[in-house]
């Protein structure tokens, strides 16, 4: 039975009731009702959009709307499923992004735009912060984060936007107890600035996801054949090349980056954030796609990833349709391109991404992926700006995703929020990152 929506939350003071003004109830969407913008969005809505559902391209113009964030609004409320609360768990961040909670329950946030990482250490009973400090600081616009091992780390990893780097870690460390030691020195820049790291499940590979430089590399030219046979030898089916090498791609390597990178999955536009199913340790990944086809191209994608797999980007995207700027470029390489386990909304914005492995949830979320959408900024109607669940079946995505918190959009101008980084606490609980008013937010069930 679909749980019905609960309104919650305001500056850390717990409130339940009714809907918000202009909050939905929860229905199924699909195909071309899919698509639809922020007035659709209530917990248990769910979509359905498939390669056939999507429009030609140019259906619609294409548009530069980006939201006015405001802060948060005298009553303004945020929604979630009946049986869950969410509230206010910490503010006065710098942007922040990725969050990482270590065996211990230390909650390391990575503030890109400052150049930072900070730790915060939650009280006794999980529902504020009882130690705030900063654990590195000068990194250059760090992202993503890795403790290593997993159980009783000896080292934090982050990855900055040109490099990775390690810092010596003990549990309960709150300050970098060394300086950085360079694990990978060179990584591309410019464009897509995020990194994100995660290790495989025997912690014997480190993934990195370097996103595009470009929408639809426009600026790559063309290569003959043996030449593109070459790049291919190098680097991976369907890579790219010029000012794109090396992007849009998962990389690999070791712990220590002696063994050298390697290309694990390339067409991935900007894989903006990774996790690892616990059940079958398969990688996933929460992928921006291209702009400027439309208001409904290109859907965002949450889907697993593959050694040695391609996923379409630049020439092709979910169908496989052809980009209409490369038509004829790369006919090869319509038959590889891997089908995705779900397409959200196009322009969407997904960032964060994590699978449920607490127990404090009811039995039917544990092993199901939780996805934040930062939100649009090229879409005439706002699509975005939520969590939403992707439902787990045998290891893979049904298609389906569902709207899990929503209410940070106040009309087609104004926001809130703007949901980045997604992690769970040690007591079961979920914590969200936005970086709209700087904030983290806490989500618990108790019926």
């Amino acid at each position: 039975m679909r749980p019905s929506a609960a309104a919650l939350s305001l500056g850390g003071l717990l409130l339940l009731g009714s809907l918000p003004p202009h909050q939905a109830a929860a229905v199924d969407l699909i195909g071309q009702d899919a698509f639809g913008d922020w007035t659709a969005d209530a917990p248990g809505t769910r979509r359905l959009i498939r390669p056939q559902d999507l429009p030609e391209p140019y259906a619609t113009v294409s548009t530069s709307d980006g939201p006015t964030v405001v802060a948060q609004p005298a009553g303004a409320q945020l929604s979630v499923p009946s049986g869950f609360h969410v509230q206010k768990f910490f503010a006065g961040l710098a942007q922040p992004r990725n969050i990482k909670v270590a065996p211990n329950g230390d909650i390391f946030v990575s503030e890109g735009p400052a150049s930072r990482i900070r730790v915060l250490r939650p009280s006794g009973d999980n529902e504020s912060v009882a130690t705030n400090t900063i654990f590195a600081s000068g990194l250059n616009m760090p992202f993503g984060m890795a403790f290593y091992p997993a159980t009783n780390p000896q080292y934090l990893y982050v990855a900055e936007t040109n490099r990775v780097v390690r810092f010596p870690y003990s549990t309960g460390d709150l300050t970098a107890r060394g300086s950085a030691q360079v694990v990978i020195p060179s990584l591309p820049t410019g464009g897509h600035w995020t990194r994100d790291i995660i290790f495989g499940p025997s912690q014997q590979t480190l993934f990195i996801s370097v996103g595009s430089g470009t929408n639809t590399g426009e600026a790559m030219g063309d290569r003959t054949a043996a030449q593109i046979a070459a790049i291919e030898q190098q680097y991976g089916r369907g890579a790219a090349w010029g000012n794109e090498t090396n992007r849009a791609v998962v990389l690999a390597t070791g712990p220590t980056g002696y063994t050298g990178v390697r290309t694990m999955a390339t067409g991935l536009r900007n894989c903006a954030s990774m996790a690892v199913n616990p059940a079958s340790g398969d990688l996933w990944c929460a992928v921006i796609e291209r702009d400027r086809l439309g208001d409904n191209l290109v859907p965002d994608l949450v889907t697993r990833v593959g050694w040695k797999n391609f996923y379409g980007w630049p020439w092709y995207y979910p169908g496989p349709n052809e980009q209409p700027t490369l038509a004829g470029k790369r006919p090869d390489l319509r038959g590889d391109v891997k089908p995705a386990d779900v397409l959200i909304q196009p322009h969407s914005s997904p960032l964060g991404i994590t699978f449920y492995t607490g127990s404090q949830f009811p039995a039917s979320y544990r092993g199901d992926a939780f996805v934040t959408l930062r939100g649009s900024w090229n879409r005439s109607r706002r699509t975005g700006y939520k969590l939403v669940r992707v439902p787990i079946e045998n290891g893979r995505g049904t298609g389906w995703y569902e709207d899990f918190l929503t209410g940070f959009v106040i009309d087609q101008d104004r926001v809130w929020g703007r949901p980045v980084g997604i992690a769970v606490a040690r007591d079961g609980s979920l914590l969200m990152t936005e970086d709209g008013n700087a904030t983290i937010w806490r989500i618990w069930y108790q019926p």
